[in-house]
């Protein structure tokens, strides 16, 4: 029989069992995993807000603690601030007075003193999509002298990436339970929670490929369909178009606004659209259609580029366009200044902007600079070296500490995940490539990661940089998805009462764990000896 035209039924069954659906190929496994009637979709969404507005109470009760000016908040908070007042970020000077002494000029901003800036601009080494978000934040919450308006955008963003992480979790694997505990866990982990309280850059990247993922995934599901109708509907003919949706698009978009927050999120738009377009080329083959790599690779492949690159390149310069549009922003009439250097062809203003990122790109690549935190990229999975954003000794014996009125009173926030999290979520990665390699064809996998091509293998050309721990928060939610992914194989492969078991213990070491850490994580003050009893290894401390 010829292939095109040959009975599709096994076909279909293997792909709808690989697309996470209750169909399965054995008695056993449909003896273990009985298909329960599909939610609708009010209790679907009404039980992912209920998890949400949980990892929310996590992240914004006491959004305003510490009073401080916290690790790089030094840095973004206060670019952020002139952002909103002037436009373009601005410098600041090393001391100023403020009660009678020379201080830094976080003392006076965190408690309320928040002019002071200089008016020249500021060199600054990352795009500035990031810290605009954060300027809508200090904008909608009353300005920075209130400290939780420095802090509502990455809370929100986090709260956003649960509700994100639990839709796409159901998408792969069509099963609330798991999609359910995927956004349980990214609510309870610690690098989520202090970094959705701190007002830093590295949440809204997380989000922003986390949805831009979300998006190339709800491509795939509308290809599957189109190929699989039209090869229904004539065996012989031309494949139907799938390079172009309104997904992609909305792809390109977010993973240029990704990258308009730090570099990092080039990496992620690169293996993003190679891994789509390996699902596309595999989708032409599960379809039955002939010559199906040539179809992605040249088709598909080469049409999606020309339509996601260029959407990405705008995307991020439009995140730039207060740059352009204030003649006093940092580098905006270098090309005036040297003639004859840099890239000639160009006009005055595009050539200062090229320089300007050559310099950030210098800046980047040579960044060696030693730092009591500083972490191997390598070790990031493991969180070896957790960063102390902020630790305090403290006068009284609020909170916790009073029930050793004896002993020092400390407040800390520790960017350290979960470790149970974060160490089965490791051993999880390593078993789902095994177990994908057995099922062979399983296209999930490369959900699961994708993330970990994009977010941490990159930094393995930079091992000499100064890097730190608190960056493995584009990980998380592919950490999760290791889990979910072994979880689900567990699931349907093993008994219903080892199902149980292990989705048990699960959620209820990670559980006990959190609620453990909670306090060192959000300030918390605490006796010096309860802080010293969560430092496990020589290098959290």
């Amino acid at each position: 029989m010829h292939a095109a035209t040959r009975p599709r039924h096994g076909r279909r069954a293997h792909d709808t069992a690989n697309d996470g659906a209750h169909t399965t190929t054995t008695a056993t496994t449909a003896a273990t995993t009985a298909p329960t009637p599909p939610l609708s979709a009010p209790v679907s969404w009404g039980l992912t807000l209920i998890v949400a507005f949980f990892g929310a109470l996590l992240r914004i009760v006491r959004l305003g603690e510490p009073r401080a000016v916290v690790f790089d908040e030094t840095y973004y908070v206060k670019d952020a601030w002139t952002m909103l007042n002037t436009g373009e970020p601005r410098d600041w000077p090393d001391s100023v007075v403020y009660d009678g002494a020379s201080v830094s000029p976080n003392i006076p901003f965190a408690h309320g003193d928040v002019g002071g800036w200089l008016s020249s601009a500021e060199y600054v080494v990352h795009p500035p999509f990031g810290k605009w978000l954060i300027a809508l934040g200090l904008k909608l919450c009353g300005g920075a002298q209130h400290v939780y308006a420095w802090r509502i955008a990455t809370a929100l963003a986090g709260v956003a990436a649960i509700v994100i992480l639990i839709r796409l979790t159901l998408r792969l694997w069509r099963n609330m339970p798991i999609a359910l505990v995927a956004g349980y866990l990214m609510a309870i982990d610690g690098v989520g929670i202090v970094l959705s309280r701190t007002g830093l850059l590295d949440n809204f990247i997380m989000v922003l490929a986390l949805g831009a993922f979300m998006l190339l995934v709800m491509h795939r599901d509308w290809s599957r369909r189109r190929l699989f109708a039209a090869h229904e509907a004539d065996p012989d003919g031309r494949p139907p178009q799938i390079a172009f949706s309104w997904y992609r698009v909305g792809a390109a978009i977010l993973l240029g606004l990704t990258t308009g927050v730090k570099w990092s999120g080039t990496y992620f738009f690169a293996v993003f659209c190679v891994i789509s377009v390996l699902w596309d080329a595999w989708l032409y083959h599960q379809a039955g259609y002939r010559r199906w790599f040539l179809n992605a690779g040249l088709g598909s492949g080469l049409l999606a580029a020309l339509v996601m690159i260029p959407l990405y390149a705008l995307s991020y310069l439009a995140t730039w366009i207060g740059w352009f549009i204030h003649p006093d922003s940092y580098m905006h009439d270098w090309a005036l200044s040297h003639p004859g250097q840099g890239v000639q062809w160009l006009p005055p203003t595009a050539r200062s902007f090229v320089e300007y990122h050559r310099q950030m790109w210098q800046f980047h690549t040579t960044l060696d600079a030693p730092h009591d935190y500083k972490a191997n990229p390598l070790t990031w999975p493991l969180q070896i070296r957790p960063t102390s954003f902020y630790w305090q000794k403290l006068g009284d014996h609020p909170g916790l500490c009073s029930l050793a009125p004896k002993s020092e009173c400390v407040a800390a926030v520790t960017s350290l995940g979960n470790p149970v999290i974060w160490w089965l979520g490791s051993l999880c990665t390593l078993v789902a490539i095994g177990i994908a390699i057995a099922k062979r064809g399983d296209w999930r996998i490369w959900a699961v990661l994708a993330g970990f091509f994009a977010g941490w293998l990159p930094w393995a050309q930079y091992l000499h940089r100064t890097t730190f721990t608190f960056y493995s928060i584009v990980l998380l939610p592919w950490i999760i998805l290791a889990i979910c992914y072994v979880l689900d194989w567990i699931r349907t492969t093993c008994s219903p009462t080892l199902w149980r078991a292990t989705l048990t213990a699960v959620l209820a070491v990670t559980t006990l764990v959190s609620i453990f850490f909670y306090p060192i994580w959000t300030a918390m003050p605490v006796p010096y000896e309860f802080w010293l009893s969560h430092m496990w290894f020589d290098s959290w401390i």
